[in-house]
């Protein structure tokens, strides 16, 4: 394994004002920074895992570089392509000298973070989509921090090495091997106290008895046990908006959860909703 650099400072990521980031996770991302290893976090769908790889780039103000997996998704994607359907129509019609294969190379996002000047932040979002042998085709990599363009025979490493942000939503398991290479972190789901703090800063000037109100109806709903799929941060964010841009009265919130299809998505779930409210005749808790 490559002994990390230590020619240059270090940066050290403490949360932004957008980003309330826990004691917990502030630790993971510096530890990771620290050793220079990849920061792998789980956690439920909405608690904030891309959105931890935007914060941690705006507060160390560097450029940020994103993967989006896909099930077709391939490990050398992210290195770089050969366009050879470039070279062929240069050959066929242009007057380009072809036989300069490097122009016809194009760096992937993981490429483009090796091959920088500066300190980047890659981020490898959902990694668990693509196929179960696509974390093991980037030990190397991520490990050495290099790789070889095997058209040109050139070996690129980073001189500044990344701080790579991978995340899982944990559909499907990852190798140990990967997972030996990487700070791992999960982000536990913020309790009341916390999305209070995370809703004032989406939304600072709601008042106080709505918020609160809201607060109770939304996480009664994800303790009820047959909703399957439970609400997130984000969704509570965006049906806080609701709330605020129509009016709604506390009194109406005590009695009823308004605009419910901006918190559950599933039809199964809304039906149970609809069951419950039948059967207690209100949803006073």
């Amino acid at each position: 394994m490559t002994t990390p650099s230590t020619s240059t400072a270090l940066p050290t990521f403490s949360g932004t004002a957008a980003y309330l980031a826990p004691a917990d996770l502030v630790d993971a991302v510096n530890v990771a920074i620290a050793l220079e290893k990849p920061l792998l976090i789980k956690g439920e769908p909405g608690t904030g895992k891309t959105r931890l790889a935007e914060a941690v780039a705006d507060q160390l103000g560097l450029p940020l570089l994103s993967w989006n997996i896909k099930s077709t998704t391939k490990a050398k994607d992210g290195l770089y392509i050969y366009d050879t359907v470039a070279r062929l129509n240069d050959a066929r019609f242009g007057d380009h000298d072809i036989r300069d294969i490097k122009q016809y190379i194009k760096f992937g996002p993981l490429g483009r973070s090796f091959v920088s000047e500066t300190r980047q932040v890659l981020l490898i979002d959902e990694i668990d989509k693509a196929d179960l042998e696509f974390p093991n085709d980037l030990l190397h990599e991520l490990d050495r921090m290099s790789f070889v363009v095997d058209e040109t025979s050139e070996t690129h490493t980073a001189k500044l090495r990344p701080i790579v942000i991978i995340t899982s939503n944990n559909e499907k398991e990852l190798p140990d091997a990967f997972l030996r290479r990487c700070v791992f972190h999960y982000i536990s789901f913020p309790n009341e106290a916390q999305m209070k703090d995370i809703a004032r800063v989406h939304h600072p000037h709601v008042e106080d008895q709505l918020l609160q109100t809201a607060l109770l109806r939304f996480y009664w709903l994800r303790k009820q046990p047959d909703i399957r799929k439970k609400p997130s941060t984000s969704e509570f964010i965006d049906w806080m908006s609701a709330l605020q841009k129509t009016g709604v009265a506390v009194e109406r919130l005590q009695q009823d959860i308004p605009f419910v299809g901006l918190l559950l998505k599933k039809e199964t779930d809304v039906q149970q909703l609809i069951s419950m409210k039948d059967t207690t005749r209100g949803l006073r808790m």
